[in-house]
């Protein structure tokens, strides 16, 4: 990811007895929130479950949708934990189901992050979007009523080839809740064309 000339790294490691206290977050500050979202989409891209873990929210954890219509009822929630362990769990979870066909989506975690979370690699994403979707379909975009006092970042490929009639669209959605002086990962939606 490149920055803008003049800007550095925000640090975040923790203060030594010689710095001041940090000051809270700015809910509004979108340098900060763009950071992190680079910083947990560079985990994923790298399967790098302890820096991933460490973006996770401690309380709420973090929550993965298939497709882009969120469904707070069923889409599956993980804890920081569980993210750190993700390399070594293959255990079978029911992530949704499928578009069109309405099978569920039974796989791995690693098998459901090569589908339906990295599916492109979004460090190289030619579009980006703060609070905004940058590309979308048919499917009903409730990101912003199912987290609400959150925001998010949109790593987006608008179509490429002009004979896939614009169906060749993906994009990865990280949402994001401030708190203190963090922003915490606390979903994780992924989006394509949908029937």
């Amino acid at each position: 990811f490149n920055l803008p000339p003049g800007t550095s790294q925000p640090s975040v490691s923790g203060t030594s007895p010689s710095q001041p206290e940090p000051s809270p977050l700015d809910p509004a500050d979108n340098f900060a929130l763009l950071s992190s979202a680079c910083s947990a989409n560079r985990a994923i891209q790298r399967r790098d479950w302890a820096s991933l873990s460490a973006c996770v929210h401690p309380e709420r954890g973090v929550t993965f949708t298939p497709y882009s219509t969120v469904e707070p009822e069923t889409d599956l929630t993980f804890t920081a934990d569980q993210i750190k362990s993700l390399g070594q769990d293959r255990n079978i979870y029911t992530w949704g189901f499928e578009d069109g066909r309405g099978d569920p989506i039974q796989m791995t975690a690693g098998q459901y992050f090569e589908r339906y979370v990295y599916d492109r690699d979004y460090t190289q994403a030619v579009e980006i979007g703060i609070d905004r979707i940058m590309t979308g379909g048919n499917a009903l975009e409730n990101l912003t009523e199912a987290y609400p006092g959150c925001r998010f970042v949109d790593f987006s490929f608008p179509s490429a080839d002009p004979v896939n009639d614009g169906m060749d669209w993906s994009s990865l959605k990280l949402v994001f809740q401030p708190e203190n002086e963090r922003w915490y990962l606390v979903g994780v939606v992924h989006g394509e064309w949908t029937i």
